[in-house]
């Protein structure tokens, strides 16, 4: 058997969807976990937006006390909506409106970001504005110290990175040189606005919450709703859409540097060759209403060069952190979700001596990385294929949906 270390401390750094599930279920399952965020608040950032939970939803409410999992309906994009057992997302070619595909889905959560940040985050104690510089480990590998540019610092049984797609804990564990996230020649322009009550009816009048579109110039898009708490004023909907395209790394440089307007206009110069949703919401916005730009990314942890010392089980990865795709497949939450579900179950193996933690994590790892690996590198020949025109029916998207491979 094991030998069981005591006090159990798991220290997890980043409070995004990933770091909070897993916070949560160590605390469902009596187990001291520490979670710091770099930010202010959970709310600091002005941007957010929604994300779909659907194979993973049995593996979030295992995580989760019965009393939240019982108000997941109010962290939707619209909680006046129920979730139906069986869900179609529509595919339309988006220069004719004409639909071209759709993909059936069994329970299909559609939650907003930071709603469902600040559900998993109740009762935790989250400690702020501690951005993670270095982590130290014992010479005796029963603990490992995270060391935090404000020069506090904090000493557990486990750190867990779970920072995101820039993750500083995988700067540190995987070196520089290979954890810089990949880049993609794809990129997008996201928007979100409210518009006129006749105006919000009618953009909603081609799907209550979601609608994908793929136009024959190679171009995918995505048009649903943010927010649309109170049903009875359309005015105040929330809509989030966006046109993503091929870009070459260079022409993302460029664009990286333009204003706010700039991005506008050639967003808006591409939507005007779209049918409606898209046409009309786009040529609606103002000419300077905000709009964020941002070039596609992947990282792949089974890919060369990728892997990490663990230091027996000491640090590993969970989340964005440890898998970074591209999010059109829908895939990234609940890859997310099930990452922070079998470090639970690694970590409870440890304590109850029936693993050493070495072992323990190191099945997590090797499980994470096949899983995950794979998706990533799907994901992103989904990308890819959902820009060519020739090639958009053969797509992962298109053949299996939201389907887990």
């Amino acid at each position: 058997m094991a030998k069981q270390v005591k006090p159990y401390v798991i220290l997890i750094i980043g409070a995004g969807s990933t770091g909070l599930a897993l916070a949560a279920g160590f605390q469902k399952n009596g187990i001291k976990a520490l979670v710091f965020e770099k930010d202010a608040s959970l709310t600091e950032k002005s941007r957010d937006w929604n994300m779909g939970l659907h194979w993973g939803a049995a593996v979030l409410r295992g995580l989760l006390p019965d009393t939240a999992w019982e108000r997941l309906q109010s962290v939707q994009v619209d909680p006046n909506v129920p979730t139906k057992v069986l869900d179609s997302m529509y595919f339309l070619n988006s220069q004719t409106g004409e639909r071209i595909g759709a993909a059936e889905i069994d329970n299909f959560y559609r939650l907003k970001r930071s709603k469902l940040r600040a559900l998993l985050a109740e009762n935790l104690g989250i400690r702020f504005e501690k951005k993670l510089a270095a982590i130290e480990y014992s010479a005796d590998r029963t603990t490992v110290t995270a060391k935090f540019e404000d020069g506090s610092s904090e000493t557990g049984t486990m750190i867990v990175g779970a920072d995101g797609a820039r993750s500083v804990t995988r700067n540190l564990i995987v070196g520089l040189d290979s954890s810089a996230s990949c880049r993609i020649p794809y990129a997008a322009t996201f928007a979100q606005a409210s518009f006129t009550q006749e105006q919000a009816i009618q953009l909603r009048s081609f799907h209550a919450l979601y609608l994908a579109g793929i136009h024959p110039d190679g171009y995918f898009s995505f048009f649903g709703m943010q927010d649309a708490t109170d049903a009875e004023k359309p005015e105040t909907w929330i809509f989030f859409f966006y046109i993503s395209f091929g870009s070459t790394l260079e022409e993302q440089d460029k664009m990286a540097q333009w204003s706010n307007a700039e991005k506008l206009r050639l967003v808006k110069q591409k939507a005007r060759q779209y049918a409606d949703p898209w046409k009309s919401a786009y040529e609606w916005l103002p000419d300077d209403h905000p709009v964020w730009y941002m070039g596609f990314t992947d990282w792949d942890p089974g890919a060369e060069g990728h892997h990490w010392d663990n230091h027996g089980g000491l640090v590993t990865l969970a989340g964005d952190a440890a898998h970074t795709m591209t999010y059109q497949r829908g895939q990234g939450l609940n890859h997310s979700i099930t990452d922070a579900s079998k470090i639970v179950k690694a970590v409870k193996s440890v304590i109850s001596r029936e693993k050493s933690q070495e072992e323990a994590i190191k099945i997590y790892e090797e499980e994470m990385i096949c899983r995950a690996g794979n998706e990533v590198r799907m994901s992103t020949q989904n990308t890819a294929m959902l820009h060519n025109w020739e090639q958009v029916l053969q797509s992962p998207l298109m053949r299996r949906g939201l389907k887990k491979d």
